[in-house]
């Protein structure tokens, strides 16, 4: 009986690359999609005798992957989600953070796009305090607020808060 790590391993030969097919309008990037993810992914898991599962435990998002043919052997990832109010915030964080548990747990490689960014010098962004962004949140132009994150240093929690904007605009 093959165990997990063998499992995991001759599952990592057959996942290859996984192409970015979504598309952030807001931040003009390229990005792997949870659902695009979980079809790539889910049926080689599956060949193995693997179960994924993506518990939400106090605040923790993990990925589990349980070995169903062996009692107790499972490879986990987890993040610890922040501290937010907002439904929809919290929604996205967590779909975010299982799309990049799963990714991380697996190892999966992604088609670079920022390979030519990384090369490149990247000039240093002004912070925003929380009253300056609060400030520029009320502005209802769509193409000041869709350069925010090339312009500014925002904090996870701010990039979230533009996103919802954007899409109530």
């Amino acid at each position: 009986m093959e165990n997990i790590n063998t499992k995991l391993l001759d599952l990592k030969k057959h996942i290859g690359k996984v192409s970015k097919e979504s598309t952030n309008p807001f931040f003009k990037s390229k990005y792997m999609d949870l659902s695009t993810l979980l079809e790539h992914v889910e049926p080689l898991l599956q060949d193995r005798g693997l179960l994924l599962l993506q518990p939400l435990e106090n605040d923790v998002v993990r990925t589990c992957i349980i070995d169903t043919e062996s009692e107790g052997s499972m490879a986990v990832s987890s993040l610890t989600l922040p501290q937010l109010t907002d439904p929809q915030k919290i929604g996205s964080c967590i779909t975010y953070f299982r799309r990049y548990t799963l990714k991380s747990l697996l190892g999966i490689q992604e088609e670079d796009d920022d390979g030519n960014k990384a090369s490149k010098p990247t000039p240093v962004k002004t912070k925003l305090t929380d009253d300056q962004f609060s400030r520029m949140l009320l502005k209802s132009d769509k193409n000041i607020l869709t350069t925010a994150s090339d312009n500014y240093s925002l904090t996870n929690e701010q990039e979230l808060e533009l996103i919802n904007k954007l899409e109530n605009l």
